[in-house]
């Protein structure tokens, strides 16, 4: 049996995740069939496309048991780990794809099987609310991660030394993780820009019609109401007036005045609950309007200094340097390069949100 298993993690560790061909996605009862499904097309359009099998894919499920989404559609054939570890045709990564009641779902046999193939070298991933079944057995301890917005703040009290990041998606070393909804098909067209470059990926996205791939660096929106609290309205109808009033800003003064708090109020509750002062998370939003003008627009880049806010060129460019690593000028040269190309790929390597 022990030499078994090394001949199944010989198999796992030829193929990096770089050059990923074989995926398995682990179905759980009541996964999510848009997660699951936007995963997949990626893989079938990339052999299309690409005239060529670039990709397989196998879907598996605990008790090899045709799989069941929460709307009720049934995928079949299905097979379980056990089955592949036995015939030595394990994937080059395996993806968990959660959805409803995940917490009733993950029980002692689905942790024991994502720790063997943990052991058996095969890289793991969740999409949806599969990342939780990788908490659960133990496997993104010590790892980044991301899921959806609405779990964020339960699973960070629950796992504190798993290391929560709000970008759609995350790969780190042999883990990777993702939002749920068509997150994941962001998520397998950077893996296909990564291993048949950004022609077939741009291919891809356009079959789909898709305007533009969100990169690794692009984070998920999440509501400010769901960052903050309900309870906390008079810092929601605060953001809300900043993302009213990109154009032409509106002073402390004037935010404080329209909600009926002190200056020094409206700091301390920005500090505790974003983490940065109030001009700070204003000019982070005008400066990623700014962006998104400059990578889906042909607005000329002092008409997207004038949009957002910004009274001198010298001024915007300096501050979206600071925040992106990058010129405005550069921003629009990418993107010209890229439409140019035929698809709005985005790689993700500029700086974050």
């Amino acid at each position: 049996m022990e030499t078994e298993l090394a001949s199944i993690a010989a198999i796992a560790a030829e193929s990096p995740v770089p050059g990923m061909a074989h995926f398995g996605f682990l179905a759980l009862p009541a996964f999510s069939l848009i997660a699951l499904s936007s995963a997949i097309e990626v893989l079938r359009m990339a052999n299309y496309v690409g005239r060529a099998q670039h990709y397989r894919w196998s879907i598996f499920t605990p008790d090899g048991a045709p799989a069941v989404a929460s709307n009720g559609i049934t995928l079949k054939p299905a097979r379980s780990l056990g089955e592949a570890a036995a015939t030595a045709d394990l994937p080059d990564v395996l993806i968990v794809c959660g959805g409803m009641n995940i917490r009733q779902v993950v029980d002692a046999r689905l942790i024991r099987q994502l720790n063997h193939a943990a052991g058996w070298g095969v890289p793991l991933g969740g999409i949806c609310t599969g990342a939780y079944a990788l908490m659960a057995a133990g496997l993104l301890s010590g790892y980044r991660c991301t899921v959806h917005w609405e779990n964020l703040s339960a699973l960070h009290r629950e796992f504190p030394q798993v290391m929560f990041a709000e970008e759609l998606f995350v790969i780190d070393r042999d883990r990777m993780t993702c939002t749920g909804g068509t997150a994941p098909l962001d998520l397998m067209l950077y893996l296909v820009t990564e291993r048949l470059g950004k022609g077939i990926a741009t291919q891809v996205s356009e079959q789909f019609i898709v305007e533009r791939i969100r990169g690794a660096n692009d984070s998920q929106p999440i509501p400010i109401d769901a960052r903050v609290g309900f309870s906390r309205a008079e810092l929601i109808e605060v953001v809300r007036l900043m993302e009213a009033n990109i154009d032409e800003p509106l002073s402390l003064e004037e935010l404080a005045r329209l909600v009926q708090l002190s200056q020094r109020h409206l700091q301390r509750m920005f500090k505790l609950y974003l983490g940065v002062s109030p001009t700070h998370y204003y000019l982070a939003l005008r400066l990623r309007r700014a962006r998104d003008l400059l990578r889906t627009t042909g607005t000329s880049i002092a008409d997207v200094t004038a949009a957002c806010g910004f009274h001198s060129a010298c001024h915007f460019s300096k501050a979206y340097r600071t925040q992106f690593g990058h010129a405005p000028s550069t921003e629009r040269r990418q993107s010209e390069v890229i439409r140019a190309m035929g698809g709005g790929v985005d790689d993700g390597r500029d700086a974050g949100s």
